[in-house]
C-alpha cells in the first residue's frame, strides 16, 4: 500500500477509550472543524487536545498559518492518552509534536472526501491514527485504497491526497490522530 502504512497493533487503549466514554462534555468543545459550512467533517465529532492556542483562533482564515501547537484543557482531561501518544512519537522519531484530536463517526454517518491542505497538514508531515473503538464495516480509504482498521492499531496515512471514512456499522468510530514533525 502507498497510502497507508500499519505501524503498530495490539495498543493497549481500554483505559483511554473509558477514560472518553465518561466525559460526554468533552465532544466538540471547539466545534471549528466539524461546523464549518462545507466542511467534510460535519457528520462527526471532535475532541481536541493540542492545536493552535485558542486565544490565536479568531478567524477561521487564519486557522491554518503557522503557529505553535499548545494543550488543550482536555488533554489534562484524558491523561491515558498520554504514554500512547509520546509512544507513536517514539515509534515514527517525530520531532515536533503538533496537533492531536479524537474523532467520533456515529454509525451510518462518514468524513467525506478531502485533501488536508495547509502550513499544518504539510508541516506535520507525519499523521498517525490510533483506533480507539470501530467496526468491521467501517471503511477507511486515500486515494484507491481501503482499509478496515482495529481498535489497538496505529496507522500511518497520507493525508494530503482524497482521503476519507465510512462508518457502514452498528457502533461508533472513535480514533486518536496526532499529527508530528517527522526530519526525513
Amino acid at each position: 500500500m502507498k497510502n497507508f502504512h500499519l505501524l503498530a497493533e495490539g495498543i493497549p487503549v481500554d483505559e483511554a477509550l473509558d477514560q472518553i466514554l465518561a466525559q460526554p462534555h468533552l465532544w466538540d468543545r471547539d466545534p471549528e472543524r466539524t461546523s464549518l459550512p462545507n466542511s467534510p467533517h460535519t457528520q462527526s465529532s471532535d475532541i481536541w487536545l493540542r492545536f493552535r492556542p485558542k486565544q490565536e483562533l479568531t478567524e477561521p482564515a487564519r486557522f491554518g498559518d503557522p503557529h505553535f501547537a499548545a494543550f488543550y484543557s482536555a488533554w489534562h482531561d484524558l491523561p491515558a492518552l498520554h504514554p500512547i501518544v509520546f509512544h507513536i512519537m517514539a515509534m515514527v522519531q517525530a520531532v515536533y509534536l503538533g496537533g492531536i484530536l479524537i474523532t467520533r463517526i456515529p454509525p451510518g454517518k462518514a468524513i467525506l472526501p478531502h485533501a488536508d491542505k495547509g502550513w499544518h497538514p504539510e508541516f506535520m508531515n507525519c499523521k498517525a491514527y490510533v483506533i480507539l473503538q470501530a467496526n468491521e464495516q467501517c471503511l477507511n480509504r486515500c486515494e484507491d485504497e481501503t482499509v478496515i482498521m482495529k481498535p489497538g492499531e496505529a496507522w500511518l496515512f497520507n493525508n494530503l491526497v482524497t482521503h476519507s471514512v465510512e462508518n457502514r456499522g452498528e457502533k461508533e468510530r472513535i480514533a486518536l490522530i496526532t499529527t508530528m514533525r517527522v526530519e526525513r
